[in-house]
């Protein structure tokens, strides 16, 4: 993209730009860049906005990407590398300098809600004697710390997200789910430090990769999400499931409840990563447009509904879609780089579209990742939307009758100019 056509780009983007598109959804989007071909971060929180997305999740802070979401209202969920870790947990005054760096000198422009401290660091395959996992809390008891001397620890959480792999049993059946065994000493006091901070347990959860092991007999309509599929009862709790991602969820909250105890009560759990690849290798059953369609679709609608799981069903299911793009860098399996909801060109990957309800309460008042949440009142749905097609005109026309075509036209527009 030259420079000439960012006036124009940045024209087209406002006209799809909903009344609540910087509200704070219930559902969000992890924004990775690992990809040589994707769009600057600049033009990243128009096309949030254009499909009524509030929120984001990256996984890092870069300045270029902190300073694109400058004075958007998008929540942004920010990361802390790995390999900060070590230093951050020996020296609280490290701890204090990155948060000076790369919180506060955004903020609040930028609207920090929550740090994620490592990515998945407990089952990190590298990590074989645990050097990063005993870091762990110590970790994010200085940045919490360092936010506290700064005022800042009741705006912006301090969190970690979880491969589903810590759990030593499948999510079947929820009720009997634990910690591994070996995870315990480092996950216990990480519960404790969540029920002491009120700050969400993160926990990334693909019901994809339940169905795409042939042996666990896993339903597809059951892993996707669909309304219709058919379910179980859990014969320890007796608590129905529709599907699979209730399933899991509620897996992870059962084994908060054994190894964090009256701790474990105060904890929630929420969506980091979530998601289905719209293509992979020939041995990688159900990634197909159709599938990740249905899936993320579903997600959506589920996550509209602000209900909880059955375990929960008082405190809203909160997810975050994995990802925003394709990147053609990410290594591994051919489904790897194909999760994205948009191609780099900004074009869709496939036809997607969903109403969803903001939520309007604001992180610091507990409904952001920046704490725990609150139900929502009742009432009257929000005109956001979550929408990658042009398919919605006639509902549209209803709520925005001046956007209609705007809508069509910015879309048609944003793909032919992404790159010229």
């Amino acid at each position: 993209m030259t420079f000439a056509t960012w006036p124009l780009l940045a024209a087209v983007a406002w006209l799809v730009v909903p009344s609540s598109a910087t509200s704070a959804a219930l559902v969000g989007v992890n924004y990775g860049r690992v990809g040589d071909n994707l769009p600057p971060p600049e033009a990243v929180p128009r096309l949030l906005a254009s499909i009524g997305v509030g929120r984001a999740r990256i996984y890092d802070a870069d300045p270029g990407v902190l300073h694109a979401f400058a004075n958007t209202g998008v929540e942004l969920v920010i990361g802390l590398p790995d390999s900060c870790l070590a230093t951050m947990a020996a020296d609280p005054a490290e701890a204090l300098a990155w948060a000076r760096a790369n919180v506060q000198a955004y903020l609040p422009a930028t609207k920090i809600v929550a740090v994620t401290v490592g990515n998945e660091v407990l089952t990190n395959a590298n990590d074989t004697g645990f050097v990063l996992a005993r870091c762990l809390v110590p970790a994010m008891e200085a940045l919490h710390s360092a936010f506290a001397s700064l005022g800042l620890d009741r705006d912006v959480a301090v969190t970690t997200a979880h491969s589903l792999s810590v759990l030593a049993t499948p999510s079947y059946p929820p009720s009997a789910a634990v910690f591994r065994r070996e995870l315990l000493p480092y996950v216990c006091p990480l519960i404790a430090f969540h029920a002491g901070t009120r700050s969400p347990f993160f926990v990334n959860a693909y019901p994809y990769f339940a169905y795409a092991q042939e042996s666990s007999g896993v339903a597809l309509e059951f892993a996707l999400l669909d309304p219709d599929a058919t379910g179980f009862t859990d014969p320890g709790s007796g608590l129905c499931y529709t599907n699979l991602l209730h399933s899991q969820v509620d897996a992870v909250y059962h084994a908060i409840l054994a190894a964090g105890g009256e701790a474990g009560k105060l904890v929630e759990v929420r969506v980091s990563e979530t998601g289905w690849p719209s293509a992979g290798d020939p041995d990688e059953r159900g990634a197909t447009p159709e599938n990740a369609a249905r899936y993320n679709g579903n997600l959506m609608q589920l996550v509209a509904e602000q209900k909880g799981t059955p375990l929960v069903p008082g405190t809203p299911l909160r997810a975050y879609v994995f990802a925003l793009f394709n990147e053609n860098q990410k290594p591994g399996p051919t489904s790897e780089r194909n999760y994205g909801l948009f191609k780099p060109d900004g074009t869709p990957v496939y036809h997607l579209d969903i109403t969803v309800p903001p939520d309007n309460a604001t992180a610091a008042g507990g409904g952001g990742d920046g704490g725990s949440s609150t139900p929502e009142p009742d009432g009257e749905s929000s005109s956001g939307y979550f929408s990658i097609t042009a398919a919605a005109q006639e509902r549209r026309r209803s709520q925005w009758p001046w956007k209609t075509e705007a809508v069509v036209v910015a879309h048609l527009a944003l793909a032919s100019i992404w790159w010229h």
